[in-house]
């Protein structure tokens, strides 16, 4: 038996990618403005790999065991949505819709009426510093903090207390319908607690994304009677049809935790794996110091899921945008992603710069003896 695991770092970008400059993104690079702000890292098993290739990192070499390179994306947008896609051989060729100045009124009402419930908000904003803004308005009102960011999404933040998270998943899945018709990418749950000036929020963050549009790499190898397993927020940004087992994660520590049982004593062909945190927790809020923190415990997690993949085994590590906590802004960076892809006994070759994260899904229909239904060509020959 032979599997593939496909693991996204989220946020992991590795330079400004071609048109940066569309995006107000040049001069990003997540990974080594991270290193640099933190002055240099220790990462040793993402340095043994090859990450110290792909771009410039203070304090790691260039040497490698896997194949590397970087990942260009073709798709229009900057989100986590058309990322996964892209990588999963889906092309976004129409921009989600974005609302920098708010959500129009016709959609706000009609969920409101729906879900007879009330927003405040409905503009741009950090997620951290809406809650200090409108929660204690929140708390003392009942109504429901409404926010979104450079992407698409229709962020709803709620305080436990206030709305429990299974009703707060109900008032997702009710916007969900409505933010269809506005081409709005994901509709989002941000559940929180703590009090006043100590919110915190909590894990069980869901995303309600749209259905893809077209085929992807999960839709294909079910199809082709391959199972397939996903871990994180996959099941969030794909649905479930084509899922044979799906699990959401409190983070990555727990995220990796699963993919180390998995690849451990799991027998699911394909393994699709989202770590959030560096992400959600560092990158939109403007914090290399943590997000050094949040590489040191990726780093220190793979090295025992290496350790106990087969022989038959392919990983590939790679991300699915940018957000360079150096850059003075709380979005995402249109960025070159990392491509490392190792199997024991494999080669370490270094491919440079490919066009298109749908290279991914090509190799993996190459590795899974399949006909090559996306745009990409594969680089199984050389992993």
């Amino acid at each position: 038996m032979k599997r593939c695991f496909l693991v996204v770092i989220d946020s992991l970008g590795v330079g400004e990618a071609p048109d940066a400059d569309k995006y107000g993104d040049l001069g990003a690079n997540t990974l080594s403005n991270v290193a640099n702000a933190v002055g240099g890292v220790n990462l040793p098993t993402m340095e043994k790999l090859g990450f110290g290739k792909i771009t410039k990192v203070k304090n790691m070499n260039s040497n490698h065991i896997a194949t590397v390179g970087r990942l260009s994306e073709k798709s229009i947008g900057n989100d986590s949505t058309t990322g996964h896609w892209e990588l999963a051989g889906l092309i976004t060729k129409k921009d989600f819709s974005t609302y920098p100045k708010g959500f129009p009124q016709d959609l706000i009402h009609s969920i409101q009426k729906e879900a007879n419930i009330e927003f405040i908000g409905n503009k741009h904003a950090s997620g951290t510093e809406i809650l200090n803004e409108l929660g204690k308005e929140h708390l003392s009102s009942g109504k429901l903090i409404l926010y979104t960011s450079g992407d698409s999404v229709f962020q709803i933040a709620a305080h436990e207390k206030i709305c429990s998270v299974e009703k707060l998943y109900k008032i997702c899945e009710i916007s969900r319908k409505y933010c269809d018709e506005y081409n709005i990418g994901r509709v989002i749950a941000r559940p929180f607690v703590g009090t006043y000036g100590n919110f915190f929020r909590t894990y069980d963050r869901k995303d309600f994304g749209m259905n893809p549009p077209g085929e992807t790499i999960l839709s294909y190898l079910f199809k082709n009677n391959l199972s397939t397993y996903g871990i994180g927020k996959i099941s969030d940004l794909f649905g479930e049809m084509y899922l044979t087992t799906a699990v959401h994660t409190e983070g990555d520590s727990n995220g990796l935790e699963y993919l180390h049982d998995e690849a451990k004593n799991g027998s699911h062909d394909f393994v699709f794996v989202n770590l959030v945190d560096l992400d959600m927790l560092y990158g939109h809020r403007e914090d290399p110091k943590g997000y050094y923190e949040g590489l040191k415990l990726i780093d220190r997690k793979i090295q025992g899921i290496l350790d106990v993949m087969s022989e038959n085994d392919l990983i590939i590590f790679t991300g699915d945008h940018g957000t360079d906590p150096t850059d003075g802004k709380t979005d995402h960076s249109r960025e070159y992603v990392p491509m490392v892809a190792y199997k024991k006994n494999g080669k370490s070759e270094y491919i440079g710069d490919l066009d298109g994260f749908y290279n991914v899904a090509s190799t993996i229909c190459d590795f899974f003896e399949l006909s090559n239904i996306f745009p990409g060509k594969s680089f199984l020959n050389q992993i």
